[in-house]
């Protein structure tokens, strides 16, 4: 797919220096531009490579006045960083403009979908389930029965979304995530064994939420497994049965939160966090990585260490921490001068 200077200039309402005409395809960094591709320049570290790069057409700051020849055709914006990001949104919706249903691949016919659906090779969508507009299905995909999906949904390849899950508007979720499954609920007997509990909630998703890559968010065992408008959520991440998370809140990878605890808004979670079961977190709560949580946090605290305690004084610790042996040893000195001094007098 190639476009002209002329209509990027359109897009980004920029100015053209250079060739209206010249053609791109592909984007590419600055640095390594080739023939044919598109790239920007907003952070000033990168202003010499304007003057070698062999990109056809270059995205800048309107305030840039180059100081020698340039080969590339110019469009000059108020933000370029900004105006770049705006058309990398807009290359990605042409991308992924699918649509039609492919074969083989099974959707029931008592589904109802809306305009524009894409439907992969070798998904499966089952009984009662409800497409919105704009839904994308990739390849390899399962929807469960009695499922409903909004408008502008994109779900990846292999993703795997189970019976009677409820997904908003605008949402991505990413190849290999499995929504529904059943929560980790057994009952141990006095033999040692256990009785699985069965699980017959569901998983409801709100709008504007991003899953990542083999993410997995297990059913209710009663009720439902909320994951609240706006929630991001990277890839390899584990949310237990029951739990709820608050809007706005961002989860990093390789994180578990165990069943029933609550999360509030506006959180902030690293990468391999560890949340125990049947908690309450507060909104506006940063996490550090790889912190264990045991116990409830009020709002607005950051948090560090395993267990977990305030950032600030987990931070001062910290170098007393690592200076440890040190300090051991300083202290095994003066306890051994006390002790000299103490027999002196005594002799």
């Amino acid at each position: 797919m190639k476009f002209t200077a002329e209509q990027i200039a359109g897009i980004l309402e920029g100015e053209i220096v250079g060739n209206p005409n010249v053609e791109v395809s592909r984007l590419s960094k600055i640095e390594e531009g080739t023939e044919g591709s598109l790239t920007f320049l907003s952070n000033p570290k990168y202003t010499n490579f304007i003057y070698t790069t062999k990109a056809s057409i270059t995205i800048v700051n309107d305030s840039f006045v180059p100081e020698s020849t340039i080969d590339t055709t110019l469009i000059k914006v108020a933000d370029a960083y900004k105006a770049f990001s705006k058309l990398l949104e807009f290359y990605n919706q042409v991308k992924l403009n699918k649509s039609g249903i492919e074969t083989p691949s099974f959707i029931s016919e008592n589904a109802v979908y809306g305009e524009n659906l894409y439907l992969g090779s070798f998904s499966y969508v089952g009984e009662n389930v409800t497409l919105g507009n704009n839904v994308k299905i990739y390849p390899g995909s399962f929807i469960g029965d009695n499922t409903s999906i909004g408008n502008n949904v994109i779900i990846f390849a292999g993703a795997k979304i189970y019976s009677e899950t409820v997904i908003g508007n605008n949402c991505t979720i990413h190849s290999g995530a499995v929504i529904g499954a059943d929560g980790f609920g057994y009952a141990p007997n006095e033999d040692g064994t256990y009785n699985k509990i069965p699980q017959i909630g569901n998983v409801i998703i709100e709008d504007n939420v991003d899953i990542g890559a083999n993410s997995t968010i297990d059913r209710a065992t009663l009720g439902s497994t909320i994951i609240r408008t706006g929630v991001k959520i990277d890839n390899q991440v584990q949310i237990a049965h029951n739990v709820e998370i608050g809007k706005n809140t961002v989860i990093a990878a390789q994180t578990g939160i165990a069943g029933s605890t609550k999360v509030g808004e506006n959180g902030m979670i690293g990468g391999q966090v560890g949340i125990v079961g049947h908690l309450t977190i507060g909104n506006n709560v940063r996490i550090q990585a790889q912190s264990g949580v045991a116990s409830n946090i009020k709002d607005n605290v950051v948090l560090q260490g395993s267990p977990t305690f305030g950032y600030s004084d987990f931070s001062k610790s910290y170098v007393h921490f690592k200076n440890l042996p040190k300090i051991i040893k300083e202290i095994e000195e003066l306890k051994k001068q006390i002790l000299n001094q103490k027999n002196g007098n005594n002799g």
